[in-house]
């Protein structure tokens, strides 16, 4: 099932490719989508509000680890497209082993730091309770969030796509069932909707890493041991580190912009939950399109094919921008009743909120689309650091400018929502400027 993206037609290899992932993360957004549904839906807004928050926690300490791993899929690609059975062993072992170790401490340290969060993230009293519930159950949920994303990686980066969707579709599922049970059959509250993802989480993982380890070749030698050198394990933080840098950037920003969010108060803290979830949704497909992309060019780049490259990136250009255009347009006329499948319709107050943000955030996808773009096709080229600075520039300017502009009377909390997409569009131009000057270089081989 492993495809190589070195032969046939660009964007046909490209979009079939690209089509398991986005419907992959798309059922990924349900676990999030299924709890903050049936927590709005039947828990009330302090646990919306509370599961709400814990995500955008969740998100920043499993981004460590996705960066982690998106940045090893990279080189895996690289490999691959070289023919370098040898060398792409030796990288799966040695990104294993840090991967690993970096999960057990970020695990140690999630628990250990619990209380605090409540301080950092400006969580009202009223919310705290179930948050911090709902946090002590899902945090023994990162081990599996490695498993999942580390052998998904590896699957992609040969070229298969399609492994990695049905093991989150069979977990999706099960999620959603097992949600339904905790919270409305045997009353667990918030805790139970957070045991249902973790039960959800370890199906996949656990089940994806059995199927790479048994009907992989490339992992297959694993079994008998692998000499791990200093310079593979020094290639390998090269790639994953600066990658997790710009993930863990991202997702800081975000928590930061989190806790401005929470010191508005329940009612503000409960439309962001709900927005965000609808938000994610709608662009996930163009940042799984970006990770394909990624994989498409990173392979090519292995195997010097620069024509392929830059036939690839106009078409996936194109490609983002049409689909951010009619994504944009539904989100702006439908956001009123999007924010009513997670809110009851007598909470105006926090749908109008939510509606307001939506509008702002989703006229301008075609900004985090170009993004998601530039940091797949930095990443690919072996130049993680533009993704990091690109990061920066859009986090740190979200970050300023919500700061800022949420302390002006006329802005307000809308001063929050504007921030987003200015940030976006000052790092495309910044990632864009970069490639025209330094094409000839990005695209040369040693």
């Amino acid at each position: 099932m492993n495809k190589d993206l070195t032969r046939g037609p660009v964007m046909r290899s490209m979009l079939f490719f690209a089509i398991p992932m986005i419907l992959g993360n798309l059922l990924q957004q349900c676990y999030n989508i299924a709890d903050t549904l049936i927590v709005g839906q039947f828990l009330g807004k302090n646990a919306l509000a509370a599961v709400g928050s814990s995500f955008t926690l969740m998100t920043f300490l499993t981004s460590i680890l996705l960066g982690l791993c998106m940045g090893s899929g990279a080189l895996f690609s690289i490999r691959f497209g070289q023919r370098d059975e040898a060398g792409l062993l030796e990288s799966v072992c040695a990104s294993f082993v840090l991967i690993a170790a970096v999960t057990i401490l970020l695990n140690v340290l999630a628990f250990v730091c619990l209380d605090y969060i409540r301080v950092f993230l400006q969580v009202p009293d009223e919310v705290w309770g179930d948050m911090r519930e709902y946090l002590a159950v899902i945090f023994c949920g990162i081990a599996a969030t490695f498993l999942y994303n580390y052998f998904a990686s590896f699957l992609r980066a040969v070229g298969n796509s399609v492994v990695p969707l049905i093991f989150l579709a069979v977990s999706a599922v099960l999620n959603i069932i097992l949600d339904l049970c905790f919270v409305l059959v045997l009353k667990r509250g918030v805790a139970g909707a957070a045991e249902a993802t973790v039960i959800a989480q370890y199906v996949s993982g656990i089940g994806i890493a059995l199927y790479a380890l048994m009907q992989c070749p490339q992992l297959r030698a694993v079994r008998r041991g692998c000499r791990i050198r200093w310079n593979c394990v020094r290639e390998i933080a090269s790639f994953s580190i600066l990658t997790c840098v710009q993930q863990s950037v991202m997702n800081l920003g975000i928590l930061m912009v989190q806790g401005l969010v929470n010191s508005f108060g329940p009612t503000v803290m409960a439309a962001f939950a709900a927005a965000v979830k609808i938000d994610a949704f709608a662009y996930m497909p163009v940042q799984d399109f970006g990770n394909a992309f990624s994989t498409f060019i990173a392979q090519n780049y292995g195997a010097k094919k620069a024509d392929r490259i830059r036939a690839g990136l106009k078409g996936a250009v194109r490609v983002s921008l049409i689909f951010c255009i009619i994504v944009s347009a539904l989100v702006w006329i439908f956001a009123r009743p999007l924010m009513s499948l997670f809110i009851e319709a007598g909470e105006t107050e926090i749908i109008r909120e939510g509606v307001r943000y939506l509008r702002i955030e989703g006229a301008f996808y075609c900004g985090i689309g170009c993004l998601f773009l530039l940091y797949g096709l930095y990443r690919a080229l072996g130049r993680p650091g533009m993704s990091v600075v690109l990061t920066v520039i859009s986090l740190g300017t979200r970050v300023v400018l919500a700061y800022a502009l949420s302390a002006i009377p006329f802005f307000g909390v809308t001063g929050i929502w504007w921030s987003v997409p200015i940030g976006w569009f000052l790092a495309d131009m910044t990632g864009i400027f970069y490639y025209i000057f330094r094409k000839k270089t990005l695209l040369s081989w040693k």
